[in-house]
């Protein structure tokens, strides 16, 4: 997880991520307000038991989003990192090599890196875990297109880890359009035995029936959430370990707040749940708990 220090509201991903919102007050105090939320949030993960890596942003970059890593970085099982194309030109800088010095100094082995970063060369993007969804015991990926989400590139992310591509278009409701959701991920959250999805955001019925069948056939049951609930964040969840090897499902608390009694029962069955105040983050940074978090299953030298 990385530790803000420029944090505002970007400009340059306002343009399609339509989760963002202007708070009208100074960048110096939005930065304060986000600081607060991350350093609560890790504490609550680590009270359950997660250990949690804290890198400090530097002062050195324009880097307002570097607090969501895991656009432009994974880690895999064989010891691969991936690096991914983003977007934003100023995202491209938080991409740093010292993070993977911090994980070796740890005990993490990196065996191979593998850098689709060329492909902003020519406007082709693939944000990471944002982007993808991958499903590691059923080696399947799900990707939600848009113009941070090119499929031919998606299509070779899952030729390189021989993973089967399932993918969809998700669009949101913006000024009376059905627009391109930017990230998969909030509009869908991938745990070991049940996925938490807003259905009514895959417009196209064959698609919405082919993500449904891979997801039953694998043997998850599905939590369904509104589109209302995914404007508060209830898809931008993730499933992390804690001690004792005990599962956590966690989330902000707008997005723990917006869901229902029995859909949080449903998550209950199995698992529990973590949930913090993201608010500042969420609104500015038009992302949430999931978006901050850069899983780390690179395995130990």
């Amino acid at each position: 997880m990385i530790r803000p220090v420029k944090f505002r509201m970007n400009e340059q991903t306002a343009v399609n991520n339509y989760f963002q919102e202007d708070l009208q007050i100074k960048n110096a105090e939005i930065n304060e307000k986000a600081q607060q939320e991350f350093d609560q949030f890790v504490k609550i993960l680590r009270d359950h038991g997660v250990h949690v890596i804290v890198v400090d942003d530097t002062e050195k970059n324009d880097t307002p989003d570097s607090i969501f890593p895991n656009n432009w970085v994974s880690f895999h099982d064989n010891g691969t990192v991936c690096l991914y194309p983003m977007f934003a030109e100023n995202r491209r800088k938080e991409r740093r090599e010292d993070i993977f010095d911090m994980l070796e100094e740890q005990g993490f082995e990196i065996k191979n890196i593998i850098d689709y970063t060329s492909a902003e060369d020519e406007g082709v993007f693939l944000e990471g875990t944002g982007s993808i969804l991958k499903d590691r015991i059923n080696q399947k990926a799900y990707c939600a297109l848009s113009e941070r989400a090119h499929e031919e590139l998606f299509i070779e992310f899952c030729e390189d880890f021989d993973c089967f591509p399932v993918i969809f278009h998700a669009n949101q409701s913006v000024d009376g359009k059905r627009l391109p959701i930017y990230h998969t991920n909030v509009m869908m959250a991938m745990a070991e035995t049940f996925v938490v999805i807003c259905l009514d955001t895959i417009d196209d019925k064959k698609e919405r029936k082919n993500v449904v069948d891979h997801i039953k056939k694998d043997g998850r049951e599905i939590i369904e959430i509104t589109e209302a609930q995914m404007y508060h964040f209830a898809g931008n969840m993730l499933q992390v370990i804690g001690a004792n090897d005990q599962r956590f499902m966690v989330m902000s608390s707008a997005a723990y707040n917006s869901l229902r009694e029995d859909q949080i029962q449903a998550i209950k069955r199995h698992c529990e749940i973590i949930h913090s105040p993201l608010d500042t983050i969420e609104t500015c940074g038009g992302g949430s708990a999931r978006c901050m978090m850069a899983e780390v299953f690179l395995p130990m030298a």
